[in-house]
């Protein structure tokens, strides 16, 4: 079977390694990333193409992965004349796996119906060792048969998939990810607080 033609969009500490592994794994893979000497690096260290706006990286590509900031890093990769949504071709799939809202999935969503595309919210847990090692946990929201049309290539750094449901849910299934490691970590502080107070040596009650 031929290989989905695919780009990533944003090569910080996750997206430089994920992009990696697509290429590795034998996807004609493009990128882009904000600082185009990042993108020149990626594309000598893996033998793909870097790109001079998203819209570039967009066009011929069967999905097309975000990997960015925020929100607003989101809609200024998407958007306007050299963003993403003007590249794709028809029925292309556009997937992100920057940690946004779900009010903003659902925006994206929309936005992809308009211009005859796909959209999949699919934020990562893992962090960086896990996207170095290829072994991300990504959370997603959208339509089943998109969802089978990307996982093979989102299989290549991951060690979880999972399909929550309508786009947005993936977002929302991260937030709830977020506020358990939050309280996890709340409450770690507050014991070894405890401990110190109570005159424990740390090191031994955290090797304990």
């Amino acid at each position: 079977m031929e290989k989905l033609r695919v780009a990533f969009i944003g090569l910080g500490v996750m997206g430089y390694p994920m992009a990696g592994y697509l290429s590795k794994a034998g996807f004609e893979t493009k990128v882009y990333n904000r600082t185009k000497a990042k993108a020149d690096k990626w594309a000598e260290e893996y033998q793909g193409v870097a790109c001079e706006t998203p819209r570039e990286a967009a066009e011929g590509c069967d999905i097309v992965f975000t990997c960015v900031g925020n929100d607003d890093d989101v809609r200024s990769v998407v958007y306007g004349e050299e963003g993403i949504l003007v590249g794709l071709k028809a029925d292309a799939v556009l997937v992100d796996h920057t940690t946004t809202s779900a009010d903003l999935a659902v925006e994206l969503a929309e936005a992809c119906v308009k211009y005859g595309n796909h959209f999949i919210d699919a934020p990562v847990s893992g962090g960086q060792a896990g996207a170095e090692n290829g072994v991300l946990t990504i959370m997603c929201g959208g339509e089943q048969s998109i969802f089978d049309r990307v996982s093979p290539a989102m299989d290549v750094y991951a060690k979880q998939m999972t399909l929550l449901g309508e786009n947005g849910q993936g977002q929302r299934c991260k937030m709830v990810n977020q506020i358990c490691i939050g309280g996890v970590l709340q409450g770690l502080s507050e014991a070894l607080l405890l401990a110190q107070k109570s005159g424990l040596d740390i090191a031994q009650v955290v090797e304990t």
